[in-house]
């Protein structure tokens, strides 16, 4: 199994995270339990500020808090000197009651409720990414009734596919994302944005997918909308400040993933946009990112303890574990692949193959298909690594299980961030 960051395999042949073994943190915190190596978090937050600097460019750049957030990492992005991009009022809620920055938070979405849009409003929010027609003149009225001025991007799709699954593809023509830069209507977005007295409108934003390994769909993106901003300046006089790309950054779940490194793609964007500015002679606007999964993704883990294993002769061997789908859904939903081990047998040989699979009544409950590892027992602690995007964000409370709790772990310190659900938490609620 692959080790990132400060994950290690001790003498005795156990995982450690942060200096503190899987055991010592299950027989603390219980599990399922998502752990989180709060220095890799760090470091891939370094690793950006350090690339964007690299290229010479002003820039900004925001943790895309859909992958994963709580009040303890909006903490650590503010101290890293991240903004934060939030798509819900749930989202936006967590951030402030954090003490998080709102200046320095994006409201992103595709449908805004207006409840959402006063909450931003009322707050201060930095940026607003308008996604429709719609929201263009609601976004004008609520912020006129506020006596304010939103500053915002229009975000368009520029009709590049990435390649990646077809559900987190989101810059195609056919996506519910965004004003479409071909048939004519981000033209008709922006224009309505610059007429209307209550939008300040800095920029453009688009974002092709996620977990891309490259930058050749992000370039061609890039020329599309610089060739159309070419076009609006001349049409309208407008002159993009901003110019977001997005996130989508790929991260390592098997060996058969082989992202590229996140300091060399960004290079390449940056040269893309200095020479396709030059060729349009357009001024060098703003360079803003988006990142999530490659911040948080191979920082995670998901510890479980093993109930019962069964072999079936000739056709699969299960092992299930104590959660599942309710925390682990990507699996499911994309066919998602994961490394797997025996977290208190690390240095033991593989003896068979064995599909991973939760508690849940659904034949779909899979956490990993067909993974080498010893023969597993009962009470064994089970590890599965890069999770941390997607799924404590993705968690739910189908066949009423309870949420795990989330540990950051560093330099042999373990701090429980969110507490595991009770059973009254569960009815809290009910009638």
């Amino acid at each position: 199994m692959h080790l990132p960051g400060t994950a290690r395999v001790t003498p005795s042949g156990e995982l450690a995270i942060g200096g503190v073994t899987a055991a010592a943190l299950a027989e603390r915190f219980g599990t399922p339990l998502f752990v989180y190596d709060e220095a890799l978090i760090r470091e891939q937050c370094r690793r950006f500020h350090r690339a964007l600097q690299a290229t010479g460019l002003d820039y900004q750049v925001s943790y895309a808090s859909k992958a994963f957030l709580c009040r303890a990492l909006a903490r650590l992005m503010a101290e890293e000197g991240m903004g934060l991009d939030v798509v819900s009022g749930g989202e936006l809620y967590t951030a402030l009651s954090a003490g998080f920055n709102p200046a320095h938070i994006h409201l992103h979405g595709n449908n805004k409720l207006d409840t959402e849009l006063r909450q931003a409003l009322d707050a201060g929010v930095g940026c607003y990414v308008v996604d429709s027609l719609d929201e263009i003149a609601r976004l004008n009225t609520l912020a006129g009734e506020a006596g304010t001025q939103a500053r915002c991007l229009l975000r368009v799709t520029p009709g590049v596919e990435a390649h990646t699954h077809s559900f987190i593809q989101t810059g195609a023509e056919d996506s519910k994302f965004g004003l479409n830069l071909g048939n004519g209507q981000a033209a008709q977005g922006l224009r309505a944005m610059l007429d209307a007295p209550h939008l300040d409108v800095l920029g453009i934003h688009f974002h092709i997918g996620s977990q891309i390994f490259s930058t050749e769909g992000t370039l061609a993106a890039l020329a599309r909308v610089l060739e159309w901003l070419a076009q609006q300046r001349a049409d309208y006089g407008f002159t993009a400040q901003v110019l977001n790309v997005g996130g989508g950054f790929g991260i390592r779940y098997t060996d058969a993933d082989q992202p590229q490194p996140l300091e060399d793609a960004l290079a390449e964007i940056a040269a893309a946009l200095r020479a396709g500015t030059a060729e349009h002679d357009l001024p060098l606007p703003q360079l803003w990112l988006e990142p999530g999964r490659s911040v948080v993704g191979e920082a995670g883990w998901t510890l479980y303890r093993v109930g019962t294993v069964k072999a079936i002769a000739g056709v699969r061997n299960y092992v299930s574990v104590d959660g599942g789908m309710s925390d682990h859904i990507r699996t499911a939903l994309y066919g998602a692949e994961y490394e797997v081990a025996l977290a208190n047998r690390m240095d033991e040989a593989a003896a068979d193959s064995y599909t991973v699979v939760g508690k849940l009544c659904e034949s779909g409950d899979v956490v990993a298909r067909d993974k080498p590892l010893p023969h597993p027992q009962p009470g064994d602690l089970l590890a599965v690594s890069c999770t941390g995007a997607y799924h404590y964000a993705m968690s739910s409370r189908y066949n009423a299980m309870l949420r795990p709790a989330v540990v950051f772990v560093q330099d042999g310190q373990a701090r429980e961030v969110v507490r595991r659900e009770t059973l009254e938490d569960l009815v809290r609620g009910q009638e």
